[in-house]
């Protein structure tokens, strides 16, 4: 599956709240209509693993995030992307990240 980001995540946050990389996660699983199970093992964890970052009690490392766009034909960046603001969040730091692909 493969989601077209037409904007930015300013313009997502702002028409469905914050997005966190557990929602992320959740939203992909839930289009495709596979079950926890099912889409853990496409992403290569366990399901317990899946169920900790969908209810965001963990969060992945950046080589995972990395890995799972890959995995689900998405943009690394913005994967990575909304990884560095959940940590932010936890850090109770106020500061938006933006992550771009590096230019060759």
């Amino acid at each position: 599956m493969t989601i077209k980001i037409k904007y930015g995540l300013k313009e997502l946050q702002r028409d469905y709240g914050i997005m966190t990389f557990g929602r992320l996660l959740k939203n992909f699983r839930e289009i495709d209509e596979y079950s926890q199970k099912d889409f853990a093992q496409i992403l290569g964890i366990s399901p317990q693993r899946l169920n900790d970052f969908e209810k965001e009690r963990r969060l992945p490392d950046i080589a995972s995030a990395a890995s799972f766009a890959k995995k689900l034909k998405n943009s690394e960046s913005f994967f990575i992307q909304i990884l560095f603001q959940d940590y932010l969040r936890m850090a109770k730091i106020k500061l938006d990240v933006k992550v771009m692909k590096k230019s060759a």
